[in-house]
């Protein structure tokens, strides 16, 4: 296989395709079919408590809590992972392995049941870490594969990649779920939607594993770097001390960093919990209603976030990134408080809709930003672990918070108004970020 230049189109569109494999997980998993399936296993039992981890807990709690651990171990492992495949040159295989990790962690969520409620969160646990995982891997390339005036254009195309992709597989897996029998399901109508949402996790985990194939072959290995030794489980730790001494020389960097892991806190948050809200909250007529409409609204969503992330795209290069960024977050702010008082399905439809637009223009131009703030260097790994663990750290305090106001309240509405919190210290910190820098690009 011939070496693929720097910038050259090939290289990076084999880069932007590993968000056309792993986002199905996002969509299929995290936001559209899982959280159905989770809470018809609980309608099934009666009640939307278990019990579990010694207490009696709600159903969107436990959840978010699983969630919020299993961030918490990406937060802590992937700095250590990202110094060895530095230090290594091997970053390809931790990429591999997370995505691997994922994609049969995915299929294992056909056997999830309340019955066996430890090992089925397991799967689910690991399909989380699986993804996250890879993400840091694959975020690290980005510098590698694309020169800063190509970077905002091919953030943006991963991401709209990603969407329509996972789109694709979601309405196949809609299809199943509405028109069971059309697919040789068999049994009652609530039985057969049952077996088909289980059928669309193994769905992704092979969708995630064939497609991520091109981006492995096109993709290099890593930077030329040195052999495995004793000593190369610590060098993690030196990359870490490095990178951090090197972003108190970069104040600009670091205050980038700090409004990112504010606002990026609530944006997650809000993202991960938005199916389970509509599930809960929202008042659908019928069983099948709610299945077509969670998953019409989800659609939606992808959809728009397709446009939302090229419209940011465009608005940056001629407003500058900092200046949209706040503007997207004053959005998000008006999201989390209109959501409160959404009760209806069209109210939903059109917070939807919103959420689709401004979603897909906060996860490109925030990746892309912070790549255009790396000072030269060939250890974007590092780098990238450290906007990653800012990221993940986030989530897990955002979901933690949700969980204990969920389980106290017993109302994710009240959760979500908590939101909105952190995007207003996330705007105030935005504006603290030196805006002519990136101007310059």
């Amino acid at each position: 296989m011939a070496h693929l230049e720097k910038g050259s189109k090939k290289l990076m569109n084999a880069w932007a395709f590993y968000d056309w494999a792993n986002s199905v997980y996002t969509l299929v998993i995290a936001s559209a079919i899982f959280p159905l399936y989770y809470g018809a296993l609980f309608k099934i039992k009666g009640t939307n408590y278990i019990d579990a981890f010694g207490t009696t807990i709600k159903s969107s709690a436990l959840i978010s809590f699983v969630t919020a651990g299993a961030f918490l171990v990406v937060a802590i492992i992937s700095p250590l992972l990202s110094g060895i495949a530095d230090y290594a040159g091997n970053k390809k295989t931790f990429l591999q392995f997370f995505c691997y990790l994922g994609a049969l962690s995915c299929i294992g969520l056909f056997w999830f049941d309340l019955e066996q409620i430890y090992i089925s969160l397991t799967c689910y646990f690991f399909g989380l870490i699986g993804f996250w995982g890879s993400i840091v891997f694959y975020n690290s390339y980005l510098p590698d594969v694309a020169y800063p005036e190509q970077q905002d254009k091919l953030s943006a195309r991963g991401y709209s990649m990603g969407y329509i992709g996972s789109v694709v597989l979601l309405v196949f897996n809609l299809a199943m779920v509405l028109l069971p029998e059309s697919f040789g399901f068999s049994g009652t109508e609530g039985e057969m939607a049952m077996k088909a949402m289980r059928f669309s996790f193994v769905t992704v985990g092979i969708w995630w594993m064939l497609f991520a194939q091109y981006t492995f072959y096109y993709l290099p290995k890593g930077n030329n770097g040195n052999k495995l030794t004793k000593s190369v489980f610590f060098n993690g730790f030196k990359e870490l001390k490095k990178v951090w001494n090197l972003l108190g020389e970069n104040l600009i960097l670091k205050k980038y960093l700090f409004s990112f892991f504010v606002y990026s806190m609530a944006v997650q948050t809000f993202m991960l919990v938005a199916t389970y809200f509509g599930e809960q909250e929202v008042l659908w007529g019928s069983d099948s209603e709610k299945t077509s409409g969670l998953i019409t609204s989800i659609l939606l969503i992808q959809l728009i976030a397709v446009l939302g992330a090229i419209l940011t795209s465009r608005a940056a290069t001629k407003f500058g990134n900092i200046i949209v960024l706040i503007v997207i977050n004053f959005m998000w702010l008006i999201l989390c408080i209109t959501a409160f008082f959404v009760q209806t399905p069209l109210e939903f439809y059109i917070e939807a809709s919103f959420v689709g637009l401004v979603m897909g223009g906060i996860q490109s131009l925030s990746r892309s930003t912070y790549s255009k703030f790396l000072p030269s260097t060939k250890d974007t790994t590092s780098f990238f672990s450290f906007y990653d663990v800012s990221e993940k750290v986030g989530i897990v305090i955002g979901m933690a918070i949700f969980a204990i106001i969920d389980q106290i309240t017993g109302s994710i509405r009240s959760a979500v108004i908590f939101l909105a919190l952190f995007f207003i210290i996330g705007i105030f910190l935005l504006f603290r970020v030196p805006k002519k820098v990136l101007d310059k690009e």
